[in-house]
């Protein structure tokens, strides 16, 4: 491995559209990713739901880690979904890439 590949963090994250929809996905970098979504370059279920809000971010250890984070949490329920967003634990990763500016 690269130092580039050993230093990469990995996140699985959720989005909520303007139709109170969520969307999940991962990513490298959760700021950009929401813009992508905001540009209408992300997926094609955002591209019709835009705006989106970047709502609940989840650090992964490696990136297949966060593709199959990314499947358990879009067979969740809305209702379990919408815990995991009120979680404080999510809350504070959040609020953190947000003060280093990523978010």
């Amino acid at each position: 491995m690269t130092s580039a590949q050993e230093t990469r963090r990995y996140f699985c994250y959720m989005v909520v559209c303007v139709d109170g929809t969520y969307y999940t996905g991962w990513t490298t970098d959760p700021a950009r990713r929401a813009r992508q979504h905001n540009q209408g370059r992300g997926a094609r279920y955002t591209r019709q739901r835009g705006p989106v809000q970047l709502v609940y971010v989840e650090e992964q250890p490696d990136r297949s880690s966060a593709m199959r984070r990314e499947v358990k949490i879009k067979r969740m329920s809305r209702a379990r979904k919408q815990a995991l967003i009120a979680d404080e634990q999510s809350r504070a990763l959040l609020e953190d890439l947000t003060a280093q500016g990523s978010v």
